[in-house]
């Protein structure tokens, strides 16, 4: 039986510049910082932000975590690499046009993973960039998918080149 009443909160991100990477975001992706804290004895500090659904619905929200002893993570070259790290390996963002999210994102000072082009999902285009930090973000344009009436219908899909997904043999 499912956990009654679930609905999704928010992702934390462990980073190394807080005040840095909460610009980032804000500028990147159109957050606003709801609060900030401060662990007793400094342990850690952080921000939370919260960016608003483009339909006014709640949008989603971001937990940004500072440790002075926090240690790198996952440094994924593409989502291929990323997969081969158990946990989680990248954020995900539904945008209406994934070239031009995708050439923003790169002008504010994100790098590369993978330049757009079709999903493994049917109807669906992708790319990956990875913040400023190297945390990767993927950028998905499900429109054709819900216009075909293909979005959520749990449909299996082949890829027959795996060089799509950026496999770095």
């Amino acid at each position: 039986m499912p956990v009654p009443g679930r609905v999704f909160d928010h992702a934390g991100l462990s980073v190394a510049d807080l005040e840095a990477m909460r610009d980032w975001y804000a500028e990147a992706l159109g957050m606003t910082v709801e609060f900030g804290f401060e662990l007793p004895g400094g342990l850690m500090r952080g921000a939370m932000l919260h960016a608003p659904a483009p339909d006014g619905g709640e949008g989603f929200r971001l937990e940004l975590l500072h440790r002075s002893d926090s240690a790198t993570g996952l440094q994924a070259a593409n989502p291929l690499e990323a997969a081969a790290t158990r946990g989680f390996g990248h954020l995900a963002f539904d945008v209406p046009d994934v070239d031009s999210a995708y050439a923003a994102l790169l002008a504010l000072g994100a790098t590369d993973r993978m330049s757009p082009r079709p999903s493994p999902e049917p109807g669906v285009r992708m790319a990956y960039v990875a913040d400023p930090e190297g945390n990767l973000l993927e950028l998905l344009d499900r429109a054709a998918a819900k216009a075909a009436g293909r979005y959520g219908r749990g449909e299996a899909h082949h890829l027959d080149d795996l060089n799509d997904l950026g496999d770095p043999s």
